[in-house]
C-alpha cells in the first residue's frame, strides 16, 4: 500500500511542477523576478540537481556535481537540455527508491545536514516540497520577471 501512496504523491508533483518546468525556455531561462534573484535557469537546474543528490539518504549516491546548492547564479543553468535532463533522472530516481524501499524502509531514521535526523518518510515528502515550491519561483518568474 506505502508504495502506491508514494507513487501517486510523486505523480502529482511530476504533473503540479510541469506547468511551470514545461515554459522554461531559451527566452525565458534568464528572466528573474529581480536582480536579487536566482534565474529561471538556475532554479531548474538546482531541482534536478537536489533530486539526485537526495539519493545518498537512501543509499544511492550520485554522480552529479552540485553547481547550485548553497551557490551563486553564475549562469549554471542556461544549457536547458542538460537541466531538463537532470530533473527527468531526479524523477526517474525518486520512481526508483520507492521501487526499492521496503515498508519498513520508509520509518528508517537519517541524518540530514539541513533538518537533522528524520525519517525517510519525512525526508521524501521535502523533496516533493522543494520540487513545488521550485515550480512556483520558475513559475513567477516567468510571467512577472525582467
Amino acid at each position: 500500500m506505502e508504495k502506491e501512496i508514494f507513487k501517486d504523491l510523486l505523480a502529482q508533483n511530476k504533473l503540479s511542477c510541469s506547468y511551470a518546468f514545461n515554459k522554461v525556455n531559451a527566452e525565458n531561462v534568464s528572466k528573474s523576478l529581480n536582480e536579487n534573484t536566482a534565474s529561471v535557469g538556475f532554479i531548474y537546474r538546482h531541482v534536478g540537481e537536489t533530486m539526485l543528490q537526495f539519493g545518498y539518504f537512501f543509499g544511492i549516491p550520485s554522480a552529479i556535481q552540485n553547481t547550485t546548492m548553497g551557490k551563486q547564479d553564475e549562469g549554471q543553468g542556461k544549457d536547458i537540455e542538460v537541466s531538463k535532463k537532470l530533473i527527468e533522472e531526479g524523477f526517474k530516481l525518486l520512481e526508483e527508491i520507492i521501487e526499492s524501499t521496503p515498508s519498513s524502509g520508509w520509518s528508517e531514521i537519517v541524518e540530514t545536514p539541513f533538518f537533522g535526523a528524520l525519517s525517510k518518510t519525512r525526508l521524501f515528502s521535502h523533496v516533493l516540497y522543494h520540487n513545488s515550491y521550485h515550480a512556483g519561483q520558475i513559475g513567477l518568474a516567468i510571467k512577472r520577471g525582467q
